[in-house]
C-alpha cells in the first residue's frame, strides 16, 4: 500500500473510513485528511497520526482522493480541486446522489471517477458500500476502491444506473430497521415489559436473525416458516402484518426513497 490517499471531509463517515483503512494496514504516513476546523484537524492528527492538509494540497499530493463531503458541498469542493487534479489521479465520491458525470465534467478529461454509496454501519465495520465505475474508471480502479472500503464492511459492484435503487435499499436501509425496532419496543411496553427489557429482547432478536440470514444461506421465507407453527402465535402476528399491508408499505417506501435519490441526482433538491 504505497499510494497516498486523501480523505476530504472527515465527518463520521470519513473518519470511520480513515480508521478502517489504518486497521486494515494502511500507514498513517500515506494518509492525508482535510477538514474545515483547525481543532478537528489536530484531533485527527493526534488520534490517527495522519497529516491534515488543505483541499488544494491534498489534490496535488494524493494519488487517490476520497470526496466524503455532503452533496450540497460537492460543487464548491470541486472548484477548489479542479486546478490541481491531473487525469492520472483516482477520484472516489462518497456523496449521496451525485452522479459520476457531475464530477467528470469538472475535472481534466479522462480522470477516473468511482461512485460509492456507504451506509452508516461503516462506523462499526459492518457497512455495505455499493460501488459504481464512471466513464474512465477501470477494473483496477474498482479493485482499489474495494480495498479501501473493504476495511469497514462489505462491498458490492453495481452499474451506476442501479445506484438510486441501492441507495433506497442499502444506504437508507438501516433507518428502516431502527424504525421497526422502535415500533416493536413500543409494542413490548404496551404488552407490559419495561422499556429496557423490550429493547434488549428486540435488538438481540434482530442480531440473531441477521446472522442466521447471513450464515445459513437459507431463503428468508424458509427461516420465517421455521418459526411459524400451525395455529401458533407467530402466524397470528404475520396475519395482522399482512392485513395492514406492511409488505406493500415497504415496497412503496423503497420506491419513494429511490425516486427521491433520482431527484437529488438531477439537482432538484
Amino acid at each position: 500500500m504505497t499510494q497516498t490517499v486523501a480523505v476530504l471531509g472527515t465527518g463520521k463517515i470519513g473518519e470511520a473510513l480513515l480508521s478502517g483503512m489504518i486497521r486494515a494496514g494502511w500507514r498513517p504516513a500515506d494518509l492525508l485528511v482535510t477538514t474545515r476546523r483547525a481543532d478537528r484537524a489536530e484531533e485527527l492528527r493526534t488520534r490517527y497520526g495522519v497529516e491534515p492538509v488543505t483541499n488544494a494540497e491534498a489534490a496535488k499530493r494524493a494519488d487517490t482522493l476520497i470526496l466524503a463531503v455532503k452533496p450540497q458541498d460537492m460543487g464548491k469542493l470541486l472548484d477548489e480541486l479542479t486546478p490541481h487534479i491531473t487525469a492520472d489521479r483516482l477520484v472516489i465520491s462518497a456523496a449521496a446522489g451525485i452522479p459520476t458525470s457531475f464530477i467528470e465534467e469538472r475535472l481534466a478529461a479522462g480522470t477516473p471517477v468511482v461512485r460509492v454509496m456507504p451506509n452508516t454501519p461503516v462506523l462499526v465495520d459492518e457497512g455495505m458500500s455499493v460501488i459504481s465505475a464512471g466513464s474512465h474508471a477501470t477494473a483496477a480502479h474498482l479493485a482499489h476502491t474495494e480495498e479501501i472500503f473493504g476495511g469497514v464492511g462489505k462491498t458490492l459492484r453495481v452499474p451506476e444506473s442501479q445506484q438510486d435503487a441501492a441507495t433506497a435499499l442499502s444506504g437508507s436501509g438501516p433507518a428502516y430497521f431502527y424504525f421497526l425496532v422502535e415500533a416493536m419496543t413500543d409494542a413490548g411496553i404496551l404488552l407490559g415489559l419495561p422499556r429496557a427489557q423490550a429493547h434488549d429482547l428486540i435488538v438481540q432478536a434482530a442480531i440473531g436473525a441477521a446472522v442466521m440470514l447471513r450464515d445459513s444461506g437459507e431463503h428468508p421465507v424458509k427461516l420465517r416458516e421455521a418459526v411459524t407453527s400451525p395455529a401458533g402465535t407467530t402466524i397470528s402476528a404475520i396475519r395482522e402484518l399482512e392485513n395492514h399491508g406492511v409488505r406493500a408499505a415497504l415496497i412503496n417506501a423503497l420506491e419513494a426513497a429511490r425516486d427521491r435519490s433520482r431527484e437529488l441526482a438531477s439537482g432538484n433538491g
